[in-house]
């Protein structure tokens, strides 16, 4: 999976496509991710003790990583990455030319 922690990503599909974001977490064994703001769901939650009262919470739930491109640092355009190997250590290129 050539998306990481901390880059940030545009969502080209689905129906939060569009909106742009950092990567909380990557969940490599499922190929998915969790950002910050989009595939964002409401979830009912019961009282824990007695004085609380019930309540509703925004929870952001994972995403495709095929359903997102990382953004260009220089264009601020989402790109396609690849892995180049310099010095015995792989690093990630923007197709423009940019080191992300």
């Amino acid at each position: 999976m050539k998306i990481k922690k901390g880059d940030n990503v545009e969502v080209i599909a689905g129906k939060d496509k569009g909106k742009t974001g950092k990567v909380l977490r990557a969940l490599p064994k499922t190929l998915q991710l969790i950002v910050a703001g989009v595939h964002v769901r409401k979830k009912h939650q019961r009282p824990q003790k007695k004085a609380q009262k019930g309540q509703m919470i925004e929870k952001t739930h994972p995403i495709h990583v095929s359903n997102v491109m990382i953004i260009d640092p220089k264009t601020n355009k989402p790109t396609r990455l690849k892995v180049k190997v310099k010095d015995g250590k792989k690093q990630r290129i923007a197709k423009s030319g940019a080191a992300v």
